[in-house]
């Protein structure tokens, strides 16, 4: 595959053109992601946010409640996890435990802990714990 940069002339708006013998899902996902169309709801205080997905660190469910954790903002979503985790996985989401969801492009840090779980830092600072069910997918997505 080959990737080409263009500056556009002044006074041209910017485009994106993609040249492909198939569109598979993986460009769809792609075009979704440059668009921003794969945006979702939040809500603060009866307010409605779009969130887009490279903005959240992780996605937790409290309570039968689901959490967005991005850049000083909690948002509620209306949204099951396991909903969110199907289709925030082009974003590179993993599940890491029985009610919680990282954005695997936040990992700063990853230290193993006793009973086979791991401690993740995210590029926030947070830590979550990945469960020992799920360890061994962040192990495959680390390549460790």
């Amino acid at each position: 595959m080959k990737i080409i940069f263009e500056q556009p002339k002044d006074g041209d708006e910017d485009k994106i053109i993609v040249s492909c013998r198939h569109v598979t899902p993986e460009i769809m996902q792609l075009l979704d992601r440059i668009t921003n169309q794969g945006s979702l709801i939040g809500y603060i205080d009866n307010k409605i946010y779009k969130v887009n997905p490279s903005d959240i660190y992780y996605i937790e469910t409290v309570d039968r409640m689901t959490f967005l954790y991005a850049e000083g903002y909690v948002y509620e979503s209306k949204q099951k996890l396991y909903e969110l985790e199907e289709y925030l996985r082009p974003w590179n989401f993993l599940r890491i435990g029985k009610s919680c969801i990282a954005n695997l492009e936040k990992i700063k840090s990853v230290s193993p802990m006793l009973n086979r779980r791991f401690d993740v830092v995210l590029a926030n600072g947070e830590r979550v714990i990945v469960s020992r069910q799920y360890v061994n997918n962040l192990k495959e997505y680390l390549d460790i």
